[in-house]
């Protein structure tokens, strides 16, 4: 009976250490992932927030050439601006933006707040950032507005493209 007892004890004490070692290693896989999402927010952070600065660095140019790059160009993709409402392919943007904003300026610039909130899913990534944009026309009048910005971002080979935008005032609840 004594063998018996120290067998069923052996066998049950067996039992817990390969349950301990199951949880073990499930909790190291655990930590491993929540650091590996951490490690890759803090680089998409990183990214995207050398990208929007960029971004606002070429529109700050003055044309809508310099930031032709940071947009996908197939017809169909609609961005929408604070004027006119929407435009429906890049070149109707950039022809748009170029007449309504950028022909009567002397200066431009456009800067990226600190708020920048992203959210990626592999390929696509959606990016939130509350921005201002300073205007001297070539009247010297100056126009000061703090806009919304949200982007649709696809990665596309190395680089992240526009395929999607919205920017908006916030007085016009857009």
């Amino acid at each position: 009976m004594t063998a018996s007892t120290g067998s069923a004890a052996r066998n049950r004490a067996e039992r817990w250490r390969w349950l301990m070692y199951v949880a073990l290693a499930l909790f190291g896989a655990l930590l491993t992932f929540v650091g590996a999402r951490a490690q890759q927010k803090a680089t998409d952070d990183a990214t995207f927030r050398k990208l929007i600065d960029s971004y606002c660095a070429a529109w700050s140019t003055g044309t809508a050439d310099a930031p032709a790059k940071f947009y996908a160009k197939e017809n169909g993709l609609v961005f929408y601006d604070v004027a006119p409402f929407s435009y429906h392919s890049w070149k109707e943007y950039h022809d748009g933006v170029q007449k309504e904003f950028l022909e009567g300026a002397a200066e431009i610039k456009l800067t990226a707040g600190k708020d920048l909130k992203v959210s990626r899913r592999g390929t696509i990534a959606w990016m939130t950032v509350p921005m201002h944009l300073f205007e001297k026309s070539k009247d010297g009048k100056t126009t000061e507005m703090d806009l919304r910005y949200t982007g649709i971002w696809e990665k596309r080979g190395a680089s992240w493209v526009l395929v999607h935008e919205h920017l908006s005032t916030p007085a016009a609840g857009g």
